[in-house]
């Protein structure tokens, strides 16, 4: 059978360009869809974005500590309106910049939605085409909960462009989105209240780190409501009113609510049924080639469920793409994955928690290095601001299980740790690197 293309992509966010591309570059005629601006999540709506909001919200900050260093102070205004539109002028170059990618690797570009007619047809608003494999790399979307009222709530997708600067925020969900956006926001001089349904913060991660990041943010200013839900949001005169329960029952008035309590995979109108694809649990099953139970329809990054990050969907595309036409099979692997809360502060993790190691090998098989200080930018400022950092790792072997660390640089500083841990590096290791002084990186290599 002679098929219009060898390979038709769903989806033109990053695990979908990079395939797309990669594919291409092995000579396959490749074609790809997508109904938004290019880009996807990560571009669009998600870490570009937020990470130069993050970048935003810092300025406060670094006019007050500058003081310490001899500046005259500073009275700074903010302008909302032109964050948003010089986030959202970034955002559209690079989208533009991945179309001028896709064009110099021959991926014939597609705008539309995008849905399965059968296991070898797709088709885009009203054309359709047919294609040897097809790939479902769609994304996720924010998610809210039906309770009353949550129309008047926003998601992650449109709190970029808001038209206004809300003066009171409360921010609904204690992960890492929700974790973020309330210090970008707080940053920014508006009121943040963060309602969390448990008592901390970014569940699923370290118990110190949760900790350290929970009391660095109360610090700066930001409400952390704990053991707190939302019963139903009402619209007042004065904005929008929260009905609270939890330690507390009582309500709370604010300009904006935006609700970060999850996303799911975007697959509504795909017509995955249509195709013979299997789903379980609201995400595409595929196996660790990104294969869906029909052999030459794949799926990969946030629409299969796995690790819903970036880098792993780009790293899933390109693997994907070395053995179905690159003659070069491999899948990726999910074990020491670096994770980054851009949160203030920040905090990092690689490999594994305390908690997940004591179960693995019992508390008397794994020691915990750790150490929590004051950085050196802080010292003339007299900030109150810390450094947590910690190693977790295995008696019987010495190696290095997981690091964690919390404050300035923390990102920057765990991707390195990261490649140590991935090759399997011991505590001795560490202890040999010589440190790079005067620096907090070099912490890491002189735990006692």
């Amino acid at each position: 059978m002679t098929f219009d293309y060898d390979l038709f992509v769903l989806g033109a966010g990053s695990g979908g360009l990079a395939a797309s591309k990669r594919a291409a570059s092995y000579g396959a005629k490749v074609a790809i869809a997508e109904q938004d601006l290019v880009g996807g999540t990560c571009v669009i709506r998600g870490c570009v974005p937020k990470k130069l909001m993050v970048y935003a919200s810092h300025f406060s900050h670094f006019y007050q500590d500058a003081v310490g260093y001899g500046w005259s102070p500073v009275e700074a205004t903010f302008d909302w309106s032109k964050l948003v539109q010089a986030v959202d002028g970034e955002v559209r170059r690079l989208s533009r910049l991945h179309i001028s990618f896709l064009e110099k690797n021959n991926v014939e570009l597609f705008h539309g939605q995008a849905r399965l007619v059968d296991d070898h047809t797709v088709a885009v608003d009203d054309r359709t085409f047919t294609a040897e494999k097809i790939l479902i790399a769609v994304g996720g979307e924010a998610t809210k909960p039906q309770i009353p009222g949550i129309e008047h709530a926003i998601t992650s997708r449109e709190v970029f462009l808001l038209p206004l600067q809300p003066k009171r925020l409360a921010v609904v969900g204690g992960g890492y989105i929700g974790t973020e956006f309330a210090g970008v926001f707080n940053g920014l001089g508006t009121e943040v209240f963060q309602v969390v349904r448990r008592g901390l913060i970014l569940r699923g991660f370290d118990e110190d780190l949760r900790e350290e990041v929970q009391t660095g943010m109360v610090k700066k200013g930001v409400n952390v409501l704990s053991n707190t839900t939302i019963e139903k949001i009402e619209k007042v005169p004065e904005g929008v009113r929260l009905v609270l329960k939890g330690a507390k029952d009582n309500s709370l008035v604010v300009d904006t609510v935006l609700y970060a309590t999850g996303r799911s995979p975007n697959l509504e109108g795909l017509g995955l049924e249509t195709a013979g694809v299997e789903t379980a649990k609201g995400a595409i099953v595929v196996n660790e080639w990104s294969q869906t139970s029909q052999p030459h329809i794949f799926a990969l990054g946030d629409c299969t469920d796995k690790v819903n990050l970036t880098p792993v969907a780009v790293a899933e595309g390109r693997a994907f793409a070395d053995t179905q036409f690159g003659n070069k099979p491999h899948h990726i692997s999910y074990e020491n994955i670096a994770t980054a809360v851009f949160s203030q502060p920040e905090a990092c993790t690689v490999g594994m928690t305390e908690i997940a190691a004591n179960a693995q090998y019992g508390e008397d098989g794994v020691k915990v290095y750790r150490t929590r200080f004051r950085p050196m930018i802080y010292a003339l400022p007299n900030v109150d601001e810390k450094i947590l950092m910690k190693l977790v790792v295995h008696k019987e072997t010495d190696r290095v299980l997981g690091a964690q660390m919390v404050g300035k640089d923390a990102a920057e500083i765990i991707q390195c740790v990261a490649i140590a841990v991935t090759m399997g590096a011991t505590k001795k290791d560490f202890d040999a690197t010589m440190a790079l002084h005067p620096t907090s990186a070099e912490e890491f290599v002189t735990l006692p």
